[in-house]
């Protein structure tokens, strides 16, 4: 990898980890912000975070088409626009009409972002380097995030608006660092992909050659699961579980999550390390068995009855093991997304991917409150455990339709085309 490829892809991280920074003001405290602070009620609020979900499926389908057509450079300052100016609006919004708009900007702001980055970060690294790239980006969002909670929960007041007003000017700043530190960036000409693979003819059209690609519908929906059973869970089902069945304090959920950004932070380049000549599929079926794991002690956290502090270490455990995984995920998932690609068509598959993942965060949440909420508990931890062994059965049978060179690149690599120097400079 060359200097200036190097030199572009640590502009995009240090404007991505910004924005997470930026983020991490304001996403713990949004429902209260909404609902009490503004006094707009918790349905208002429930609408609020329902169209951030909601904005995002309206624009992903669109957006991987102007990124292969634009470029990504230009489709994600716009994106980093729309969230600044949604972001400032939430601030300064009094009205429900005027916190759903700014809602919806920032939503899509967000996720027109995301496949844009995703789609930078590919055009500078190589097939060899992408692991490391994509787990440098995760770590810092998860850093950025978890330090900007932290200073966020110091700077608000919920008896004082004025305060959130200040943390979304903080987020919209932020969003605004990040447009101008991607808008300085200098793509090289041509992505750094394999355009032998995959080696099937492709249908014409962008959609239609997307969904010809079984290996990438086998990947959709294997991600459609990882999402659903993490992610899809945090804010929802999880929650209610712990708050409801294993009855910890609701102030005992930030520590869980505290424990979960500790364990990604702490884990992330140990996994690497072990898991970069490793075959990408095997890793996604291990973290479908650590969080087997968890959902285990989820469960058996609301069965230790009379012994709260073991019930609380059980649920932490829970929360850190599903760190553990993440961590195992972030160097394996988005990298594979953009070796099943076609040049011309990295933007589609990757907005394609991220359009997936918001599915699965608007379905995961209406299932697991529903059957928490409505005492089916143990059927709701089945239902994951489930969920968590399909993972590592997808996983191997996407091996099986992966070429050597798309699920271990560094295995397949020559000596030559791994540049240690060069490698440790793109990401230092």
């Amino acid at each position: 990898m060359t200097t200036a490829m190097g030199a572009a892809l640590r502009r995009i991280q240090l404007g991505n980890a910004l924005s997470a920074f930026g983020n991490g003001f304001t996403v713990p405290y949004l429902y209260v912000y909404v609902a009490k602070v503004r006094d707009l009620g918790a349905s208002t609020a429930g609408i609020v975070l329902a169209m951030l979900a909601v904005a995002a499926l309206v624009v992903l389908p669109f957006t991987g088409r102007a990124i292969d057509r634009r470029g990504p450079l230009p489709v994600a300052v716009v994106g980093t626009f729309a969230a600044a100016l949604g972001a400032l609006g939430l601030g300064l919004s009094t009205n429900e009409p005027m916190v759903i708009a700014s809602t919806v900007a920032m939503g899509a702001g967000i996720a027109i972002i995301q496949p844009a980055l995703a789609t930078m970060i590919v055009w500078c690294s190589t097939p060899v380097t992408r692991s490391r790239a994509f787990a440098t980006q995760f770590f810092l969002n998860n850093l950025g995030l978890g330090i900007g909670g932290l200073i966020g929960g110091l700077l608000v007041d919920e008896s004082d608006p004025a305060s959130f007003v200040r943390l979304f000017a903080i987020e919209a700043v932020m969003f605004l660092v990040l447009g101008a530190a991607v808008a300085t960036v200098r793509l090289p000409k041509a992505p750094k992909v394999e355009d032998e693979v995959p080696v099937e003819p492709r249908a014409e059209g962008a959609w239609r050659a997307l969904l010809a690609d079984r290996r990438m519908l086998w990947l959709c929906l294997l991600g459609f699961v990882l999402f659903f059973a993490c992610y899809g869970q945090f804010e929802s089902g999880l929650a209610a579980y712990a708050t409801e069945v294993t009855r910890i304090e609701p102030s005992t959920l930030g520590i869980a999550l505290a424990a979960n950004t500790a364990a990604i932070v702490m884990a992330q380049f140990v996994v690497l390390k072990l898991v970069e000549r490793r075959r990408r599929s095997r890793v996604i079926a291990v973290v479908g068995l650590i969080w087997t794991v968890a959902w285990l002690a989820a469960g058996l956290s609301g069965l230790v009855h009379g012994a709260q502090a073991v019930a609380t270490g059980l649920l932490i455990s829970t929360y850190m093991l599903f760190g553990v995984g993440e961590s195992l995920l972030s160097p394996t998932v988005s990298p594979l997304v953009a070796d099943l690609a076609p040049s011309r068509l990295i933007g589609q598959y990757n907005s394609v991917f991220a359009l997936v993942k918001q599915l699965a965060l608007a379905v995961g949440p209406a299932v697991g409150a529903l059957l928490v909420g409505h005492g089916a508990a143990a059927p709701y931890i089945v239902m994951l455990i489930l969920c968590a062994l399909g993972i590592s059965a997808l996983a191997l049978r996407l091996g099986r339709l992966l070429t050597p060179a798309q699920d271990n690149p560094r295995a397949t690599a020559t000596p030559v085309e791994v540049p240690v120097k060069d490698e440790v400079a793109c990401v230092a």
